[in-house]
């Protein structure tokens, strides 16, 4: 089925594409992962060239880790796969929009989205338990 509901383009057009997102200086975009039938914003990460034609290529989403400063495919370690389902780019384009079909969870908490607190009248508020440790998820 989500072979079916993606949308996959041409290493060709991928490669032409590529030349219209407005990278940063430091050669990343911002993406922001979306699941696709519910509209939940679930995280925001950052992608490179290499990571966004991989993420194009094969469906499943690739990141830029600036910490590791190394490709991180979402999930590689916790099973917590996002496959995209459709990747759009924002009209100034510097900010990619992935509408994903995401497999459990995909915050490092434990927590399905990365947006878990809200600004409250006495700060910040917790909205959402997690639903897994990260003990559980990384194993360790």
């Amino acid at each position: 089925m989500r072979e079916e509901q993606s949308i996959r383009p041409a290493s060709d057009a991928v490669e032409r594409e590529l030349e219209r997102v407005a990278f940063d200086g430091s050669g990343l975009v911002c993406g922001i992962a979306q699941q696709h039938d519910s509209g939940e914003v679930l995280m925001v990460a950052w992608l490179n060239r290499e990571a966004l034609r991989e993420t194009l290529l094969t469906g499943r989403v690739c990141y830029y880790s600036r910490s590791r400063k190394s490709l991180w495919r979402k999930g590689e370690t916790s099973g917590q796969v996002q496959h995209l389902i459709e990747a759009r780019l924002d009209c100034d384009g510097d900010a990619i929009l992935l509408l994903v079909d995401q497999t459990g969870v995909a915050c490092h908490t434990g927590r399905r989205s990365c947006f878990y607190r809200r600004f409250a009248r006495e700060g910040l508020e917790t909205i959402s338990d997690p639903v897994i440790t990260p003990e559980a998820l990384y194993g360790h």
